[in-house]
């Protein structure tokens, strides 16, 4: 994940506290942070939106604006809106096991420009299915995230031949991810509340009322009102994922959840309508980067 580049510029320490090296590209720019030592109420903000990753340790962030205190750790993103403030917490930082995270701040004309493209190419009565909503993003991120977030590390460092082209898609993809998790909330969050009703909302929310269950692709086409070679079109343009997958994320969200509630881990298997905790632990570990037990063990 890290480069000689990198590396070299990381050894470089000038504070203890959020130690910072920057990467720029044209809409962009990656920075890594590392702190050495326990810290608490360290502030942060940035004009742009700014994209966190947790790579090692844990901080705990707290944002006035909406009252959100919470930890985040490794294998989850942070998105704080342009000018929105927070104050961090580092309990587990070390000399030994520094806690180091990524941030990529991204201009609002970038994310603008990756919204009315996919806005083009979703071919459903509502134009602005994609926009962006500045406010507070946290939340658990799949494999593939994780996988962009290193290669962005290498991309940035590393003055590789056709280093701004493969910035840019790399980029590109990150906001679209950014964007589609947005959707997927706000439809959700509408349906709760009965302000809005669409056809793919309302199959999220069915999803998300039979999680234990096998899902018909048929139901959800009823659902949605749409054929089936239509639904699925739509469906993964606009969260990124099929329906199965879709289910398969929400699944382990409420996995880890529960774990960390004590529950035990064959429980939570069977509960959440997996047939075998071998399959289980692998899908879990994949997502996540700890086990099960892990999970359990930690709390």
């Amino acid at each position: 994940m890290t480069t000689s580049v990198l590396t070299q510029k990381r050894q470089r320490i000038n504070v203890l506290v959020e130690n910072k090296v920057s990467f720029a590209g044209e809409h962009a720019e990656l920075s890594i942070y590392d702190t050495y030592q326990d810290a608490q109420q360290v502030a942060l903000h940035s004009s742009e939106l700014l994209f966190c990753g947790m790579l090692t340790g844990k901080k705990v962030m707290h944002v006035a604006d909406c009252q959100y205190h919470s930890a985040f750790l490794p294998h989850q993103s942070f998105v704080l809106a342009p000018g929105q403030k927070v104050l961090i917490d580092f309990p587990e930082a070390s000399l030994q096991q520094p806690t180091t995270c990524l941030a990529i701040e991204i201009s609002t004309d970038k994310i603008r420009n990756v919204a009315d493209a996919l806005n083009f190419k979703q071919e459903i009565s509502h134009s602005d299915f994609f926009h962006y909503v500045p406010k507070l993003v946290h939340g658990q991120h799949n494999s593939q995230t994780q996988q962009l977030l290193e290669k962005m590390i290498t991309l940035f460092s590393e003055n590789e031949q056709h280093r701004d082209y493969l910035i840019e898609l790399s980029l590109n993809e990150l906001i679209t991810r950014l964007l589609q998790q947005q959707s997927r909330e706000l439809l959700l969050a509408s349906c709760k509340q009965n302000n809005q009703t669409t056809p793919l909302g309302n199959v999220l929310n069915y999803i998300e009322q039979h999680l234990s269950e096998d899902i018909q692709i048929e139901t959800l086409c009823k659902i949605a009102c749409m054929s089936r070679s239509k639904f699925y079109q739509q469906f993964k343009l606009a969260f990124g994922v099929t329906p199965a997958q879709w289910q398969q994320q929400l699944r382990l969200q409420q996995a880890y959840r529960l774990l960390q509630t004590g529950e035990r881990i064959s429980q939570v298997c069977y509960q959440l309508g997996f047939n075998n905790p071998s399959h289980f632990s692998r899908v879990f570990k994949q997502t996540f980067g700890a086990a099960p037990i892990h999970i359990a063990k930690a709390n």
